[in-house]
């Protein structure tokens, strides 16, 4: 996505710094091979950090030779880049599972958890997602489009309470924003919680209270 392409409903998104795509693979989704590339690149980044992320250094891990890194991803990069869209899907289905009832409100506050709970148990794919761990890398159109593409289940949600007159009427792509925005700040500040402070804070109560005065400023006026 580039400053002059349309992004979510038409809006334009400013991305400066999205590289082009890396080269498609041709190899087939169910590639042996570039699952065990990807679990190697994973593994890496979490156990000895963006350092590791070296093409034969992937490889070697992987049990393979150097060119089947470049003719599946196109490089390190191309590796990186099907791990961010990666962690993006399983974070969006983890989202969609979580329960739609006849509470919209509950509802947003249940994706909210899901959210969080994925920040709790894929530290890596987070890490890359959103801390910038491996510096040097820029996502790819196609995996900014992934990302927005996540994001657009919370800005369903939010959408459906404001039809429901549970939100005040107004733009659902802000507000869905904001609301990740909290969530987003107290899945970081759990995550860098230290060990032994760990027990001073029920994350899930702070969230309830965060989120639970967030909604309910933004009700509908009764």
């Amino acid at each position: 996505m580039t400053a002059a392409t349309p992004g979510y409903r038409g809006r334009v998104m400013d991305e400066p710094n999205v590289r082009t795509a890396a080269p498609r693979s041709t190899a087939r989704a169910d590639d042996g091979t570039r699952a065990a590339l990807l679990a190697a690149a994973h593994d890496l980044l979490a156990t000895e950090g963006p350092t590791a992320l070296t093409v034969r250094r992937i490889a070697a891990a992987a049990n393979v030779s150097t060119m089947n890194v470049y003719s599946r991803f196109g490089g390190k990069d191309g590796v990186l880049d099907e791990l961010f869209v990666d962690g993006y899907r399983r974070m969006s289905d983890d989202m969609v599972e979580a329960p739609t009832t006849d509470d919209p409100l509950a509802d947003l506050l249940a994706c909210g958890a899901a959210y969080r709970a994925f920040a709790r148990t894929n530290p890596t794919y987070y890490s890359l997602m959103f801390d910038r761990a491996v510096p040097d890398f820029i996502p790819s159109e196609r995996a900014v489009e992934a990302a927005l593409s996540t994001h657009s289940r919370v800005v369903a949600r939010v959408q459906r309470a404001m039809d429901a007159g549970a939100i005040a009427p107004g733009d659902a792509f802000t507000v869905a924003s904001a609301l990740w925005a909290c969530d987003h700040g107290l899945a970081s500040l759990e995550a860098r919680t230290p060990p032994t402070e760990a027990h001073l804070f029920d994350w899930d109560e702070v969230a309830r209270v965060a989120l639970g005065a967030m909604l309910r400023g933004l009700a509908s006026p009764r």
